[in-house]
């Protein structure tokens, strides 16, 4: 299978520019699905119902959110209705919505989907990941019911990311991390035919501070004192993320690129 990833979704010229690159990239790769982490998509804070649906009809087969899954108010009930969008499994006891499921792609091959959130370095204590993601692994096994897995390790630790897709490797298809919004360059497949990324990176406006227009967050670095709220950079934005191609049997990882189109980080094709 073809897939591809792509990193957090930033404000307005990030949705802009997964709607505009995403149809051609879709049909000229040729690929079999496609996931998008919209968690900052509204504004940089969480994703609504409306921009939910652009991503969808862009081409993206599945959304993953995040820590910031339900700061837009009306995802706790468009969620409900739209089973094409993942929150993070160890999110909160009761969230609305799920944190994994499995999709039939073209030709009836089946995708596992899902998202965990670490805990080093957040703001809040969210449950283990390593013991959320186990038992979803275990019923899904690749090869067997998913075709292809494919795991969002939501959180700040390059250390806590790489440990997951150690413990994911021969189960997982892909463990990618997000949330950083900063590309990183570790792209492999390990021994176990998992394709791994620490951070898949964000579509958005990399002449800023992680997707935010630069002059407040710069402020309050320089001065240590805040004067407006942040806002997202509407520069020309970069879609970033990465492309896997799995075995046509087992799901194991045959091949892994980063992918960066348009903006300040454009790149070749993978």
């Amino acid at each position: 299978m073809k897939i591809l990833f792509l990193g957090d979704v930033m404000g307005r010229a990030g949705r802009k520019a997964v709607c505009e690159h995403l149809p051609r990239l879709r049909a000229e790769w040729k690929l079999d699905f496609v996931v998008v982490n919209g968690e900052n998509a509204s504004n940089g804070m969480g994703l609504s119902g409306e921009h939910a649906k652009a991503l969808l009809d862009a081409g993206a087969d599945c959304l993953t959110l995040g820590d910031h899954a339900f700061d837009q108010k009306d995802m706790l009930q468009y969620i409900e209705t739209e089973p094409r969008i993942i929150r993070p499994i160890n999110y909160a006891k009761g969230a609305p919505g799920r944190g994994h499921r499995l999709f039939t792609a073209p030709g009836g091959r089946k995708v596992l989907v899902a998202q965990v959130l670490g805990q080093v370095f957040m703001k809040r204590p969210y449950d283990d990941p390593f013991s959320a993601i186990e038992p979803v692994l275990k019923s899904h096994p690749r090869g067997g019911m998913a075709d292809a897995v494919i795991v969002d390790m939501h959180c700040e630790a390059t250390s806590e990311k790489m440990a997951m897709g150690h413990y994911c490797d021969g189960r997982a298809s892909l463990v990618v991390g997000t949330h950083t919004h900063v590309p990183t360059a570790d792209a492999m497949v390990m021994p176990g035919g998992t394709a791994y990324l620490s951070d898949a990176g964000m579509c958005g406006d990399y002449h800023s501070v992680i997707g935010m227009d630069k002059a407040e967050p710069m402020r309050r670095f320089i001065t240590g004192m805040a004067r407006s709220r942040f806002t997202p950079a509407l520069g020309e934005a970069t879609v970033s993320g990465v492309y896997v191609e799995t075995a046509p049997q087992g799901g194991a990882a045959t091949r892994i690129a980063m992918v960066r189109v348009g903006g300040q980080l454009q790149q070749s094709s993978p």
